[in-house]
């Protein structure tokens, strides 16, 4: 079976052919650490991870390298409002991000390079770019002069007049053109710098990225990934400089882009207020049902982000975990094979992860119709193993209805109520029976008898009165 990639270079859909198979790479853009990422920030690192996931099935080593841009102007004006140190804003979210990530189930890359550990990579690759003639020095800034490679705007299939028409290009009297970009800016004594042949300075966002991609995963990759707004400048960028400093040799060979996210049908922006930040999410709900809705839409189309869609999204991931539930006694054999295998189908064909959640379904559907103890056993093995590629369904079924996110609950003094009410039923006490279910019910716990005795979970306000 063959992996097929849409590339946005060539705007095709084509096999993917690794330029070593036995040394695969890819590169996806990280966060710049200034805060707490928004939810649209984890749909790279969760779609791209599960991409590595699928590489490593195929290949026997895949380098997936996840970069972390810990020197930015944000930063800095984030550590002046803080009045602590650039390394107090970066480190902490640094970890937040890290942590955010692992309750996403987001795959850990290989490589998680940071841009201040490589400012001599960086200045390496100015010098190369101007004595190439493709960068210039002026005013303790090292600019990149577009002019010099003709190429640029090929992977945003725009020219270079309509790209300085649609973007913020400073214009400075330094500049040659108002299109060439910054790859080195002086630093005043209040704002982090390092030495350089150009005076106390810091690299610019672009170049980072260039230097860790060269640094860790060589000159030419097989795989650059990332969201669509970064497709101008800085994929654009990345390309410019990348090419120029290795002598014109490709620097990516297959670009992929994710689609933007939206919340109830509007763009998330600053301006608007609806930004919804992920730290802020997870702590109201399952990482896994994140995950689910992160990966529900084709990666490649926008993803509408609303409270209905996580309701939905809720009641799916139920249906299965209650399908889990009901084959406890079943138990799971090794074979899952066919599960995987139909799932990883789906995969291949561009990471379409629709059909895929299609698959899961109908596997749950014949998990739920199996009669015999074999029949049992065989489907829930392809189930776990179907959610497994996924990142979904490895919990136990039974602590994912208890999970307590955002309820200050304890789990204990549910199960102590819960035993008393089953005893009151027991004793045809129903008053009480009643009375405890009310309480169990004010502390957001709904209670399900079945003939293997009560079961219950968390649920948010609006749905205990259903």
């Amino acid at each position: 079976m063959t992996l097929r990639l849409h590339n946005s270079l060539t705007r095709r859909t084509e096999d993917f052919v690794p330029a070593d198979p036995s040394r695969v790479t890819m590169y996806v853009c990280g966060p710049t650490v200034y805060n707490y990422v928004h939810i649209g920030n984890a749909r790279p690192p969760v779609v791209f991870g599960l991409l590595a996931r699928l590489l490593k099935r195929l290949y026997p080593n895949v380098v997936y390298a996840r970069n972390i841009t810990d020197v930015d102007d944000k930063i800095n004006a984030a550590a002046k409002e803080a009045g602590v140190p650039i390394e107090g804003i970066t480190g902490r979210y640094t970890a937040a991000y890290r942590d955010d990530m692992a309750r996403l189930g987001a795959d850990v890359p290989d490589v998680i390079p940071h841009a201040t550990a490589h400012i001599a990579e960086i200045v390496s690759m100015c010098e190369r770019l101007i004595d190439g003639g493709h960068a210039y020095a002026a005013e303790g800034h090292v600019l990149f002069d577009v002019a010099s490679f003709p190429d640029y705007g090929r992977l945003s299939g725009r020219s270079t007049e309509d790209m300085i028409a649609g973007a913020r290009v400073e214009v400075a009297p330094y500049k040659k053109n108002p299109a060439d970009f910054v790859l080195w800016k002086p630093s005043t004594p209040d704002l982090p710098g390092w030495d350089s042949p150009w005076g106390r300075g810091r690299p610019g966002w672009h170049i980072e990225c260039s230097a860790m991609a060269e640094k860790h995963l060589g000159e030419t990759i097989d795989i650059h990934a990332g969201g669509n707004d970064l497709m101008f400048p800085h994929h654009e960028n990345e390309i410019a400089q990348s090419t120029c400093a290795h002598g014109g040799r490709t620097f990516a060979r297959y670009w992929l882009h994710n689609g933007m996210l939206t919340f109830d049908g509007k763009k998330m922006s600053k301006s608007l207020g609806n930004v919804v930040v992920l730290h802020e999410l997870l702590e109201e709900h399952p990482g896994e049902l994140l995950r689910f809705l992160l990966l529900k839409a084709h990666y490649r189309q926008p993803l509408d982000w609303s409270e209905t869609a996580l309701q939905q999204a809720r009641a799916t991931l139920d249906g299965w975990y209650t399908t889990l539930r009901d084959l406890a006694d079943a138990p799971a054999g090794a074979d899952g094979a066919s599960g995987a295998a139909d799932v990883e189908a789906a995969l291949f064909d561009d990471l379409n992860t629709p059909a895929a959640f299609a698959v899961l379904a109908k596997l749950a559907d014949a998990a739920r119709a199996a009669k015999t103890p074999a029949e049992r056993s065989a489907a829930k093995s392809a189930l776990l193993a179907g959610g497994e590629l996924l990142g979904l369904l490895q919990q136990d079924p039974e602590a994912w209805f208890k999970q307590a996110v955002g309820v200050d609950v304890d789990v204990e003094e549910v199960e102590r109520l819960v035993a008393q009410r089953a005893a009151a039923k027991k004793a045809r006490d129903f008053a009480e029976s009643d009375r405890l279910r009310d309480l169990l019910l004010a502390l957001g716990v709904v209670v399900e008898d079945t003939p293997q005795g009560p079961r219950w979970k968390f649920v948010k306000a609006d749905e205990r009165a259903a």
